[in-house]
């Protein structure tokens, strides 16, 4: 486990955990001598001699002395260090997730990172601070206790130590038991933490259909799943326990048999036999206790491992030595990716010229947003190369890479603070005037206009104090005021009403003539207004061209364009029999 934690924590842990191993099995030492001084005490006091007794009690006194100061300083050291401990861990992994690829992350990953953050670190803590100490000891003064009584009586010896191999074996039958339950239970909390962050997250949709009963009933079948797998976990665990304990009580019985027979033979005393007796209980019981910690250890040594690996996740590898882009235009190459067995892009060819904006059309499944997500190194590609600038992404460094992109979501999410607070994230040193220019570029002077707060107004958590529209708005303000060259839009004005989605056009158009924008757009006034469209079908490429020159081919494009006009047309038709 020391190892463990130390590839966890790094290095600079070595010294002081190898202290406090030293504290700790100092600690364990004592208790047996202690434990051990008692035999010759006892027997010297029920043979009456006194002053041979004090010696043995003054004897006594001097251990339990010295276990006390070492007791209180290991365990002082074992607070702070645990401390540390767990600061640095919390450190570490805040580091290294920061430098995964933004595709790694995912419900389920986000579900098992709230549970190693929380409760892991707790548990890893706990460990170092409470159960490692009980754990050396009780392993310790056992090996004392047993040296002396073979030097004592090899055959009581024998028959206590004997139960030492078997308790080995029952602990290792129960861990092997136990490896099992713990991956369950583990699987269920991270499935309760995941579809307790997607309850909460997803209030508004919920309510909105009237879902929110039975979200609530699945959030309780994973409660339900957890208490079954913890119950099970517990089972087990008491099994193991008690096969431990049988074989302790076994260990005991045969000392009691073999010591009475010895005794009424006259091969050892009676105050020898007591004596015995009782190192044979004190011998059993730190056993009991380890065989009781063995199972929260066992669960810390789990984390321990899922920790290590979380940790061991490589980041995509970026260059030594960045090579910077050569401009924004975006060339991909023959490009192919997917998502574990699923092929999502199967060789996808284009240019993105700088300046100018590219639209990506297609069905449902195209691949649009994949390709949106490559070009910003969420992921790296299987096959082929993706150039910004002439230069391969992998060659220009994730870091450098984002910071010269901005991207808009679909799925919008803002900060909780202020609108200037959102905006000032892609520019913290931006000035009034540029924020001013980003407003009326994504056409927030209307929504501005009327908060009594401005841009001082709290977003509430996630942007929930504003309409989608306006959430997607301020998304495109922050993108604006960036002032990066290369923008990425993942259908930036869905969530727009038409006049809002006119102005946002143009908004979209006035980005364009300075900077290479990519968006992936269904909208056909944005669709239209685009110098070149990319018509993505089954992960290919099925057209390029401009609006005229792919419904001149009247291919895969024109049918695509022809279904949402007629699809417009019925929407407008149904809206103005409603007003009728």
């Amino acid at each position: 486990m020391i190892q463990a934690l130390i590839a966890v924590a790094g290095e600079e842990y070595r010294g002081p955990l190898r202290r406090l191993l030293v504290g700790l099995l100092s600690e364990g030492v004592l208790v047996g001598l202690s434990l051990v001084t008692l035999m010759p005490f006892l027997f010297a006091l029920l043979a009456e001699d006194y002053a041979k007794a004090f010696q043995w009690w003054a004897v006594l006194a001097g251990l339990l002395v010295a276990y006390g100061t070492v007791r209180i300083r290991t365990q002082l050291f074992g607070y702070v260090t645990s401390i540390e401990f767990g600061r640095t861990l919390y450190a570490r992994l805040g580091a290294h997730v920061a430098k995964l690829p933004l595709g790694w992350f995912s419900d389920e990953r986000s579900g098992e990172l709230a549970v190693l953050s929380s409760r892991g670190v707790v548990e890893i803590v706990t460990a170092i601070a409470h159960l490692m100490r009980p754990v050396l000891v009780t392993s310790t003064a056992p090996l004392i206790i047993l040296a002396f009584m073979f030097a004592t009586d090899w055959q009581l010896a024998l028959a206590v130590g004997l139960a030492v191999p078997l308790a080995i074996l029952a602990m290792r039958w129960t861990k092997g038991l136990t490896s099992r339950v713990d991956d369950r239970y583990h699987a269920a909390a991270v499935e309760t933490a995941s579809r307790l962050i997607e309850f909460a997250q997803a209030q508004p949709v919920l309510r909105a259909f009237a879902r929110g009963d039975a979200a609530a009933r699945d959030l309780d079948v994973a409660f339900q799943q957890q208490r079954a797998a913890s119950i099970v976990q517990l089972t087990t665990v008491v099994r193991g326990l008690l096969a431990i304990t049988v074989v302790i009580q076994i260990a005991l019985t045969v000392l009691l048999i073999l010591g009475v027979n010895q005794a009424l033979g006259g091969a050892i005393s009676v105050p020898e036999l007591a004596a015995l007796l009782v190192l044979g209980l004190r011998f059993a019981e730190p056993i009991l206790g380890a065989a009781d910690l063995q199972s929260a250890l066992r669960m810390s040594e789990e984390t321990l491992g899922r920790m290590q690996r979380l940790l061991e996740t490589e980041p995509l590898p970026d260059p030594e030595t960045p090579t910077p882009a050569r401009g924004h235009a975006v060339v991909l190459d023959d490009v192919s990716f997917g998502y574990g067995d699923k092929q999502v892009l199967d060789g996808v060819s284009f240019r993105a010229p700088e300046p100018g904006l590219t639209a990506l059309v297609g069905p449902s499944g195209a691949g649009k947003t994949t390709v949106l997500r490559l070009i910003a190194r969420f992921f790296d590609v299987t096959e082929g190369a993706i150039r910004v600038g002439n230069v391969d992404v992998r060659d220009i460094g994730s870091d450098a890479l984002l910071q010269d992109i901005a991207i808009v979501f679909q799925d919008v999410y803002l900060f909780e603070g202020t609108i200037a607070d959102n905006l000032r994230i892609g520019k913290p040193d931006a000035t009034d005037a540029e924020i001013a220019e980003a407003i009326a570029a994504a056409q927030l002077q209307t929504t501005m206009a009327g908060l009594p707060q401005g841009l001082d107004t709290p977003v509430g958590e996630g942007g929930a104090a504003l309409s989608g529209g306006e959430r997607q708005r301020v998304s495109i303000a922050r993108a604006y005021l960036k002032g990066a060259k290369l923008v990425l839009l993942d259908e930036a004005t869905a969530a727009l009403d038409a006049l809002d989605e006119a102005r946002m056009r143009d908004a979209i158009l006035t980005m364009s003539r300075d900077r290479t924008v990519i968006a992936v757009a269904h909208r056909l006034s944005t669709v239209r207004a685009a110098e070149q469209i990319v018509f993505l079908e089954n992960g290919c490429v099925a057209e390029v061209g401009n609006h005229e020159s792919l419904l001149a081919q009247n291919g895969r494009y024109a049918s695509f364009w022809r279904l949402h006009r007629k699809g417009g047309e019925h929407v407008a038709q149904t809206l103005r029999k409603a007003d009728q």
